[in-house]
């Protein structure tokens, strides 16, 4: 990531929180955009296009002769599915204390389902990582990434594992996903994943399937994610066209 978009990553979160718990909190609208670009210390262009992207996610709806209306149902949304949110942040953002209470990595070759994923051969040799995330100390999602081993550029350790998943694609990989397709559905707990979650057998668990895709359309990284019933509210935002 370069300096310029990851300042721009930064200036964006500042006005998120700025009208969740700051200075904006309590207001119906945002200044215009003048004054923002002053506060914030950015171009109008900048500020043009954080304000086009916390659009397209519904925090906000600029409307012509009105101003830039904030959206506080939105704002107020702990989990939203419809964008992606890194395990221990959503673990926070529900009000839970996150941690990690286990990574485990592996080799192995690609099965059938894998290989229809990512494109690849049957057999094609991947590392698959397992990762247990904790809501103050309960088990709440299970994950376990999928990943070509012959796109891991340099060898790694444990150690580099432990940052979200996306951040050793980029890192030792090399690979920045740019979209996913993800497949929901309700699934009884086996009893492998009761053990690890800790629920009775048969236990309803929200499963997500997750395929992302480069800038190019190509299938670089797949995901199974279990997140435990009871602890966190999904929602999904949908806009009328």
């Amino acid at each position: 990531m370069n300096t310029h978009t990851s300042h721009t990553k930064a200036i964006r979160a500042q006005l998120l929180a700025a009208m969740r718990t700051g200075e904006y909190a309590q207001r119906e609208r945002l200044p215009r955009e003048s004054v923002l670009c002053v506060k914030l210390g950015i171009s109008r262009t900048q500020l043009r296009d954080i304000l086009a992207s916390l659009e397209r996610e519904g925090f906000i709806t600029r409307r012509h002769g009105v101003g830039t209306v904030i959206n506080r149902h939105v704002l107020d949304v702990h989990t939203r599915m419809d964008i992606e949110v890194e395990f221990l942040d959503m673990i926070r953002q529900n009000g839970f204390t996150p941690a990690v209470a286990s990574i485990r990595s592996w080799e192995e070759p690609a099965d059938e389902k894998t290989a229809a994923q990512l494109q690849l051969p049957e057999g094609t040799p991947m590392l698959r990582v397992s990762r247990l995330c904790t809501a103050d100390g309960r088990p709440a999602i299970y994950c376990e990434d999928v990943i070509e081993k012959a796109l891991i550029r340099e060898d790694y350790t444990e150690e580099d594992l432990k940052p979200p998943i996306f951040h050793f694609l980029q890192q030792s990989c090399g690979i920045f996903p740019y979209l996913d397709l993800t497949d929901l559905r309700a699934v009884p707990a086996d009893e492998k994943l009761a053990e690890v979650l800790q629920v009775p057998l048969g236990a309803p668990l929200l499963y997500m399937e997750e395929v992302d895709f480069d800038i190019d359309g190509k299938p670089v990284f797949c995901s199974a994610e279990y997140f435990a019933d009871g602890i966190f509210r999904h929602t999904v935002l949908r806009k009328k066209l």
